[in-house]
């Protein structure tokens, strides 16, 4: 795709995120599109968020890693994502809706790292040494595709679908966690809406973030120390709306809650 055609579509993808608005799907519109040329789009997001906004940079997401999430997207792949100052709300506290078009909520175990981390080549062991803890996390994802009508090309081109986060203030040293077996309980104003384990993501959060850290080396992108990595959806996306609160646990790390105003 040309330079021209990913800058332009940067642009819209930008003005949709800041104009609360929604556009038609770029495979529509380019059925050629690539992945490659989908991240150089979500690249373009970024800058203009940078630039603009005068934000920073506090890490990444990995998404669409579950099977009952990529069943509900559409989506056969996991994808990754960039994740920025303005993004991050406290435990505990409130998301306002109208910075938001179409959103939903799902509970994920957030690596924060104590060390760079440069792929590819890395194993699940040098991802886990190079963690400094592990927390609970929200993620708020959001669309800026028409109904969430996504193939794997629109997602990654919106920035992985990203729009917002709340990490627990209580964490867990990695190696105190059975990351595979790790249940995680999600409730919907105080009723049930979802669980699952550490196994939904890819068989373990820490092959996800493995695989996060060797697609990053590829593209010679390196995960900082400091940075906050969200390792996928341990349940379903659940949509939320203006009232709504939402509570999560994850057995051994933590809870964290947000609420929707």
């Amino acid at each position: 795709m040309h330079p021209d055609t990913i800058d332009a579509y940067g642009e819209e993808l930008y003005r949709a995120l800041r104009g609360r608005f929604t556009v038609a799907p770029l495979t529509d519109r380019e059925p050629a599109i690539t992945v490659d040329d989908a991240y150089r789009i979500q690249l373009a997001i970024v800058a203009r968020k940078l630039e603009r906004e005068g934000v920073t940079h506090v890490g990444k997401k990995i998404g669409v890693t579950s099977e009952v999430v990529q069943k509900t997207l559409g989506v056969d792949q996991p994808d990754f994502g960039h994740l920025t100052s303005e993004m991050l709300v406290d435990d505990g506290g409130a998301v306002a809706v109208e910075r938001l078009i179409q959103p939903r909520a799902e509970g994920e175990i957030a690596f924060v790292l104590k060390r760079d981390l440069r792929g590819p080549g890395l194993t699940p062991p040098q991802v886990l040494a190079a963690t400094d803890c592990l927390k609970a996390c929200f993620e708020i994802v959001d669309s800026r595709i028409h109904d969430w009508k996504i193939k794997i090309q629109d997602t990654v081109a919106d920035n992985a679908s990203s729009a917002m986060l709340v990490v627990s203030e209580a964490s867990a040293l990695p190696d105190r966690v059975v990351l595979t077996g790790c249940r995680m309980q999600l409730e919907k104003n105080g009723a049930a809406a979802g669980s699952g384990t550490g196994a939904a993501t890819m068989g373990s959060p820490v092959h996800a973030m493995t695989w996060l850290v060797n697609q990053l080396g590829e593209r010679g992108i390196v995960l900082r120390a400091g940075e906050i990595v969200l390792a996928g959806s341990l349940g379903p996306l659940v949509p939320v709306a203006a009232g709504d609160r939402m509570r999560l646990s994850i057995e051994g790390i933590g809870g964290c809650a947000v609420r929707f105003e």
